[in-house]
C-alpha cells in the first residue's frame, strides 16, 4: 500500500510517502516550517518523495490531507492538492483533524501516561484546543475556546498540555488551581505522523475543512450593493 499525506494546515509544510510491503514499512518525507508559501512548496515536496521512493502517482492506494483547524488557506491548500491528486490517480481520499496528527507527534515524541491537551494559540485571546487520552484518542475537540473555559474542561488527571498555546492553557489552569505542565511549543502537524494514522485507520472522516471561526476578511459592503 501506497499512502501520501500532505500537510499545509498551519506554520510548516509537509508531504510524506509511507509504502508498506509483506509487514515492512518505508516512510520517506519533506517538511520546512513556513508562515506563507505552502501552495508553492507542496508539489515540489510530493515529487521528491515520490522519487526518493520509485513510486509513481498512479500507484498511490490513498492521499490523505488534514483538513484543519488552521489558517484558512492552509487548511484549503492540502484539501485542493489531494483532491486534484485522487481524481488523475484514481486513490482514495482520507482526511482528519490537524489535531490528532499533532496528538500523534506528542505521543512519539513525550510517551505520556495520562490524558493531554494539545493547545493552538488562535490569537485573540483563543484557543484551539483538543483533549487526548494516554493512547492519543480524542475525548474532546477540536474547540475553538478562551483559556480560562478550556481550563474548566481539563480531565482532573490531565497534566501536559503541547502546542504554541499550552502556555496560555497553563497559565489560566494555574490561575484556577491546576497544575499543567506546558511541552513543546513549536509543535505542528506534519505529514508523516499523518501518513502513520491512515495507515491504521480504514475510515475516513467527511473530507472537508474544518475551520471552527469565521474568516477575518469580508465583502466590502460597497462592493456587495454593486451586485
Amino acid at each position: 500500500m501506497n499512502i501520501l499525506a500532505l500537510d499545509t494546515s498551519m506554520g510548516a509544510c509537509s508531504a510524506a510517502l509511507l509504502c508498506a510491503t509483506d509487514g515492512a514499512r518505508a516512510l520517506h518525507a519533506r517538511e520546512q516550517e513556513m508562515q506563507r508559501g505552502h501552495a508553492e512548496a507542496l508539489m515540489p515536496m510530493v515529487a521528491a518523495v515520490l522519487a526518493e521512493a520509485g513510486v509513481e502517482a498512479t500507484d498511490l492506494d490513498v492521499i490523505a490531507a488534514t483538513v484543519g483547524p488552521g489558517s484558512f488557506t492552509g487548511v484549503r491548500i492540502a484539501i485542493a492538492a489531494a483532491r486534484g491528486l485522487a481524481l488523475v490517480t484514481g486513490a482514495r481520499l482520507y482526511g482528519t483533524d490537524s489535531f490528532s496528527v499533532m496528538a500523534r507527534a506528542a505521543l512519539v515524541e513525550l510517551k505520556p501516561t495520562a490524558p493531554f491537551a494539545v493547545a493552538v494559540d488562535a490569537r485573540r485571546d483563543m484557543l484551539y484546543l483538543g483533549l487526548y487520552d494516554e493512547a492519543g484518542r480524542m475525548l474532546d475537540g477540536p474547540l475553538l475556546i478562551s483559556p480560562d473555559d478550556a481550563a474548566k474542561l481539563l480531565p482532573s488527571s490531565l497534566g501536559l498540555a503541547v502546542g504554541s498555546g499550552a502556555r496560555l492553557l497553563a497559565d489560566a489552569a494555574i490561575a484556577q488551581g491546576r497544575a499543567v505542565e506546558p511541552a513543546l511549543p513549536t509543535l505542528q502537524p506534519n505529514a508523516m505522523a499523518l501518513a502513520e494514522i491512515a495507515f491504521e485507520s480504514g475510515e475516513s472522516a467527511i473530507f472537508r475543512p474544518l475551520y471552527l471561526r469565521p474568516p477575518d476578511a469580508k465583502p466590502q459592503a460597497q462592493a456587495i450593493g454593486r451586485r
